[in-house]
């Protein structure tokens, strides 16, 4: 991709060469070495050079680092060039395309190394100049965790649980990234891997001891995990989403399964409550452990589950006798997935069992902030903000939060976003008629497309369950956002539940390519104190 296809990216890349992703100190790696390592002979005029960065984005160039200069949709690479040697990069790595169009340019101040596929080479380069993962093992242990929904609160507790075993640890992912210094919030699940290599290096630099990092299916299509090698690999699960980009369900399966090879991964943890999972167990060619919340076939199950408080607690059994407890205080079965995925995951990386035993019991490391991720705002009503954008996520939604007490109504404020699989519109339509007494359909993120028709779609899927099931659900059309947020306020006695669902932490919406501000956290606390109902001050749950 180059800098006009990753347009929307270049702000997260520009801002990441200013807030300090980069480690402090690179020593230089000869440019020969580079060429060497491409496979091609080192052009004239590179041997006096050392390269300490690289980038992908003119924007982000920083003084000594290689531009790769890479073909796009309309634009490419090699026509940033001149702004990139402006701003101190001493090569560039290009293909036959962006050569000529240098040639005939005549921009050509600082050697050009030519390679077939130059969007292949940034991982491994990136590897290499910031020498992220060595081979001394000198750099903290690697989890990364896949799959459709589950991924940043897995990421969070396995955090949390590194914390409580007295680490440091590092996080990369949807929300924010945490490096040894203060949270950068993140604009990619998954950033670009130049910036994945820097933030790994950063970390060992900082002395961090271990990392747990959101890979989504984007960051593998596009590359933006190469060259990074994971010490545990986790797989929460598989369900429709991001259809837009993969066609199927097959051919998004098959690019989740690429992490759980031994060119990206030492170790898997693999949940196979669904198909999916089953399938990737066998499709691994690396050591797994299996995990389930439904059955003892697996290695490690989950049984004994009882609430508590708005969380639960439950035991994770292995097949062979033993028995792990543990506790989460984020409501859910959802959460108690995640829980045990993360503390199985840990426990893959070698952390002794006796240790990770004693670090549940004496602390509480999955009752953490996670935010946008059933995220309770007030309890009377209870009111939950939560990311669920997919037909699985929000129908785990609604039930997690469906009060037991007589005469509770559920009220959901959801939308679909713009540009993205249109098929899942009516589904979600559908569930929410069928999980929820009263839906309110509104806006998430149009992006370029038409609002009005998004909801419609939205609508036709409610009303079409609604009428065919004869169901009771209550069916309201209502936008901006924030008006439909204030609606169900409006709506809603103490002992409703109110779930604002599809931001989650997101602070804007873009509509017609405009970013307008808009937190549904804050709209929903505005909505109830003006009604006068009180607001949560549970910190253990809200960011």
């Amino acid at each position: 991709m180059s800098e006009h296809h990753e347009a929307a990216n270049n702000a997260a890349t520009t801002d990441a060469g200013q807030s300090g992703f980069r480690p402090e100190s690179v020593a230089a790696v000869p440019l020969a070495t580079i060429a060497e390592v491409l496979g091609i002979a080192a052009p004239e005029g590179s041997h006096d050079r050392g390269v300490t960065g690289i980038t992908l984005n003119s924007r982000a160039v920083e003084a000594g680092d290689l531009y790769m200069a890479l073909p796009g949709a309309s634009r490419h690479g090699a026509d940033f060039v001149p702004q990139a040697v402006d701003a101190g990069a001493v090569a560039v790595v290009t293909d036959d395309a962006g050569a000529r169009q240098l040639a005939l340019s005549g921009e050509q101040p600082v050697p050009v190394l030519i390679v077939e596929e130059p969007r292949a080479a940034v991982g491994p380069l990136a590897a290499l100049i910031y020498r992220s993962q060595p081979s001394d093992g000198a750099f903290p242990t690697l989890y990364g965790v896949t799959g459709t929904n589950g991924k940043t609160t897995t990421t969070y507790f396995i955090n949390s649980l590194l914390r409580a075993l007295g680490k440091r640890p590092g996080l990369i992912g949807t929300i924010e990234i945490v490096a040894g210094g203060e949270p950068i919030p993140s604009l990619l699940t998954t950033p670009e891997s130049t910036d994945v290599h820097a933030l790994l290096a950063l970390m060992r630099e900082r002395g961090l001891e271990a990392a747990s990092m959101e890979v989504s299916s984007h960051a593998i299509s596009f590359r933006r995990v190469d060259g990074v090698m994971f010490d545990v690999a986790g797989f929460t699960n598989l369900t429709q989403d991001h259809l837009d980009l993969h066609g199927s369900m097959e051919e998004y399966f098959r690019t989740k399964a690429e992490l759980f090879t031994a060119a990206r991964a030492r170790h898997a943890v693999v949940t196979v409550d669904d198909e999916w999972g089953r399938k990737l167990v066998e499709l691994a060619d690396i050591p797994v452990t299996t995990l389930s919340g439904q059955h003892s076939g697996a290695d490690w199950h989950v049984a004994a589950v009882a609430a508590r408080g708005l969380g639960s607690e439950f035991e994770l059994r292995h097949s062979d006798g033993r028995v792990l407890r543990v506790h989460t205080g984020l409501p859910g079965d959802f959460n108690v997935a995640n829980a045990a995925l993360a503390t199985i995951m840990v426990l893959a990386s070698g952390i002794d069992e006796q240790v990770l035993q004693a670090a549940l019991d004496a602390h509480d490391p999955f009752t953490v902030a996670v935010p946008g991720r059933m995220q309770l705002v007030s309890t009377e009503p209870a009111a939950v903000v939560d990311f669920a954008h997919n037909p699985d996520a929000l129908a785990r939604a609604l039930e997690a939060v469906r009060s037991p007490q007589e005469g509770s109504r559920v009220i959901v404020v959801f939308g679909a976003t713009g540009q993205r699989d249109q098929s899942k519109r009516p589904t979600m339509g559908a569930i929410a008629a069928r999980l929820a007494d009263v839906v309110i359909v509104s806006d998430d993120d149009p992006h370029d497309e038409d609002a009005a028709s998004i909801r419609a779609e939205v609508l036709q899927g409610a009303l079409a369950a609604r009428d065919a099931e004869k169901l009771g659900s209550e069916i309201i059309e209502s936008h901006p956002r924030d008006a439909a947020i204030h609606l169900a306020v409006e709506m809603a006695t103490a002992n409703d539940t109110i779930l604002i669902a599809g931001r989650g932490h997101e602070v804007w919406q873009e509509v017609k390519g405009v970013n307008l501000a808009l937190d549904d956290r804050v709209e929903l606390r505005a909505a109830l104190t003006s009604k006068g109902f009180s607001v949560s001050s549970d910190q253990r749950i809200e960011s």
